[in-house]
């Protein structure tokens, strides 16, 4: 599927690359690889030329496609995409997948789901387009966290998952972190990993910690102990000083610490059975990922102090591009480097796992037709799946309300959806009053995007500007940062 793109100004860690002059084609030959997994790998490799069509003046021309693809893969809560673009960033493919649901004793087996997920993925990459791939990258959700083998990569114990909270181990982390750092929540990564570490008693001389994205890449890359600085926030790296504080090295636990890069950092080539397996050039290379909600903000290409995105996804994530960096733990509120700024925000519990627990898709389509988003609905609901609240108040304690249901569905749906445009909004004023710079216009991403009564809503209960982002997958902004990857 093509589709184009709107390109805004460009930022100095080139995820805004710039478009094509117009009328412009190349003529250079491109020698690709043509299914290398069909042939015995000592057997040189046929090579093709591939041939693409450009209009110049109403006439269309033939040219030797000179471009290579940049694939990115976004693995949400529910579910993984991804998508391959170009330079010039438009889309030549995409699709998704839900995670199949393996079980180990009685929970899910989260890490083998993804790791099919992941392959998965790479099979949905069409054939002839493989060939092509010059960088991968992919993002996964923050805090979700895998404690391995350092030797041999398996993990030696179930993944925390993103929203899941330690709250055992926080009152030691409070007394080791500053006041309000981002690692002073149950929820936090290092949380995870001190609550890992005081109560399994496995051996733990050959064990590291890493991230969902940082796990998945190395499947491809097979380099262990490689993360990125977007990930490793909530594990207490310090992105301004680029290094892992001295109150955290000090820890015992702080051997089990990954190395750290900028997102978007060449790693190393894809590993060669993985080449050879799916058809991938020999020089594709697997870059560092970032976090689900900031791939989505790259993809919407908010590049400018007071833009901001928020992804409705299963959860709802704000992130404003800010002067100012700031952190508060009191409210979830954190602040992911961006070049010489900060994406400033936190990730909400309620969301679109909330609708689809009450709703299908065909009744919120079918629903939502009937609301007039300018009518406020009088119906106030905190919407919740389960206990616990991350941002814009941190309450692990927190119940869900979403009573009285009156008898008409349509109202019910409209009392749900402002009430989670409330407490986005309650997230704006919070960052505010806080001291980043002030939001002056929202762009949506994920799921919830498409819902255009929603959008409305939201405008009206923002009083900003709303609007759907030109590219609203996660999976497009981990394309960019492959893309980032090879300039």
């Amino acid at each position: 599927m093509l589709s184009s793109i709107t390109h805004s100004s460009t930022l100095s860690i080139l995820l805004y690359p710039l478009s094509p002059k117009p009328g412009c084609c190349s003529s250079r030959k491109l020698n690709v690889r043509t299914h290398p997994w069909e042939k015995s790998v000592e057997k040189s490799v046929k090579l093709r030329t591939m041939v693409v069509g450009c209009k110049i003046d109403n006439q269309e021309m033939g040219f030797q496609a000179s471009e290579r693809l940049y694939l990115g893969m976004d693995f949400g809560t529910s579910g993984a995409r991804y998508a391959l673009i170009d330079k010039q960033g438009t889309i030549h493919a995409e699709g998704k997948r839900e995670y199949p649901n393996y079980m180990k004793e009685d929970s899910l087996d989260w890490a083998l789901s993804w790791k099919t997920t992941l392959f998965s993925l790479l099979e949905d990459v069409p054939v002839h387009l493989r060939p092509l791939v010059a960088s991968i990258s992919l993002d996964g959700t923050s805090a979700t966290t895998l404690i391995i083998d350092s030797k041999t990569g398996e993990p030696l114990a179930r993944p925390y998952l993103y929203n899941e909270s330690c709250p055992d181990a926080l009152p030691l982390v409070k007394s080791i972190a500053p006041i309000n750092h981002t690692v002073c929540s149950g929820s936090s990564t290092l949380c995870k990993l001190v609550s890992w570490w005081n109560n399994d008693d496995s051996d733990k001389k050959s064990t590291m910690l890493l991230h969902q994205a940082d796990w998945l890449l190395w499947l491809l890359h097979g380099q262990l102990g490689v993360s990125d600085y977007n990930n490793a926030l909530k594990v207490g790296y310090d992105p301004e000083a680029d290094s892992y504080p001295d109150w955290l090295l000090s820890q015992p636990y702080a051997q089990l610490l990954p190395t750290v890069k900028a997102p978007g950092t060449s790693i190393g080539h894809l590993k060669g059975d993985i080449r050879t397996q799916f058809g991938f050039s020999e020089d594709c290379i697997v870059c560092t990922g970032t976090t689900d909600s900031i791939a989505a903000f790259l993809a919407a290409r908010a590049t400018k102090p007071g833009k901001a995105v928020t992804s409705l996804g299963s959860t709802l994530a704000i992130k404003l591009l800010s002067t100012t960096r700031i952190e508060d733990a009191r409210y979830g509120v954190y602040s992911h480097r961006l070049d010489d700024k900060w994406l400033v925000g936190g990730a909400s519990n309620t969301g679109g796992a909330v609708l689809k627990e009450n709703f299908s898709d065909e009744q919120l389509e079918k629903l939502s037709e009937h609301i007039n988003p300018m009518e406020a609905s009088p119906l106030d609901y905190y919407p919740l799946k389960s206990v616990g609240e991350r941002f814009p108040v941190a309450n692990l304690k927190m119940e869900p309300r979403l009573h009285p249901r009156p008898e008409s569905d349509v109202e019910y749906l409209h009392g749900i959806l402002e009430s989670i445009a409330r407490i986005e909004a309650k997230a704006y004023m919070l960052l505010k009053d806080l001291g980043a710079t002030q939001v002056d216009e929202v762009f949506t991403a994920g799921g919830g995007a498409k819902n255009d009564k929603w959008t409305k809503i939201r405008e009206r209960v923002l009083g900003l500007p709303v609007s759907r982002a030109t590219q609203t997958e996660a999976a497009y902004g981990a394309a960019l940062l492959a893309l980032k990857g090879c300039q």
